[in-house]
């Protein structure tokens, strides 16, 4: 739609981004049913949008003809078939999803899992544990594990095999969300393992680990919970200390480490 407007000198993408929102749809609805006048199509603007209603004025001073307006109808329309069909296959998945419904609940207790996402992998799995006797089977099936390719003792390649590009989308947007939580495990595990491997076997890891905890909540009944930060580091304080410590030596630093006095 905002190449469409352009076309006809209508700008309106240069004052707002909600072409397609209450106000923009409004906007064209005028447009198409015959009205020119930019200040008497500015004056659809609702709410904070009529701040702007001179800006609006501006933008919608163009050259928009039957023809810009047959295509625009065009398009309104198959905006409106597309999100009617949205619509049904939403609400079909409400009722196919009912027998799930509870380890859906469980899924999207975990960080970086919402509700579709949870769809996914229920739909994938059938959320059904029994079928992997361990998480490790799980993050096979889904492509998570490292691929083996060795040969005489030599190992080619570790990369993970292809899968299902539906499902490493969601599992991907899943980890990726995750890995940019603030102060959690998977956030904390995701910058850690980039330092050492690079961002794209981080995320893989994410994936993995994301994928056993779901294992362990469905087949124990049981929410996520969130470990923390910290959780990697706590049980190991010298080494962590040792590791923050390596860096600054390395570049030609000597660091002296203090405790804290104690408050309260």
């Amino acid at each position: 739609m905002e190449k469409l407007l352009e076309d006809a000198g209508i700008t309106l993408s240069s004052v707002t981004t909600e072409d397609n929102g209450v106000s923009g749809r409004a906007m064209v609805e005028a447009l198409i049913a015959g009205q020119r006048d930019p200040a008497a199509l500015a004056q659809w603007a609702k709410r904070r949008l009529r701040r702007k209603i001179p800006a609006l004025t501006e933008a919608l001073t163009g050259r928009f003809t039957e023809h810009h307006a047959f295509l625009a109808r065009l398009h309104l329309d198959l905006i409106d078939g597309h999100t009617r069909a949205v619509d049904e296959l939403t609400a079909r998945i409400e009722v196919v999803i009912e027998p799930c419904r509870g380890i859906r609940e469980l899924i999207v207790s975990a960080v970086g899992i919402g509700t579709t996402i949870a769809d996914v992998i229920i739909a994938e799995t059938g959320g059904d544990m029994t079928r992997f006797p361990t998480a490790g089977h799980l993050a096979s099936r889904a492509r998570t594990c490292p691929g083996s390719n060795e040969s005489a003792g030599r190992v080619k390649s570790t990369h993970t095999r292809p899968d299902n590009p539906y499902r490493t989308g969601t599992l991907g947007a899943a980890a990726m969300s995750a890995a940019h939580s603030k102060d959690t495990y998977l956030a904390a595990k995701y910058r850690r393992i980039t330092s050492r491997r690079g961002p794209v076997k981080a995320i893989v890891a994410i994936k993995h680990a994301l994928l056993t905890a779901i294992r362990h909540m469905i087949t124990n009944s049981a929410l996520y919970i969130e470990p923390g930060s910290d959780y990697s580091t706590k049980p190991h304080p010298d080494k962590t200390k040792q590791r923050a410590l390596d860096q600054p030596r390395k570049m030609g630093y000597a660091i002296t480490l203090e405790p804290l006095e104690a408050t309260g």
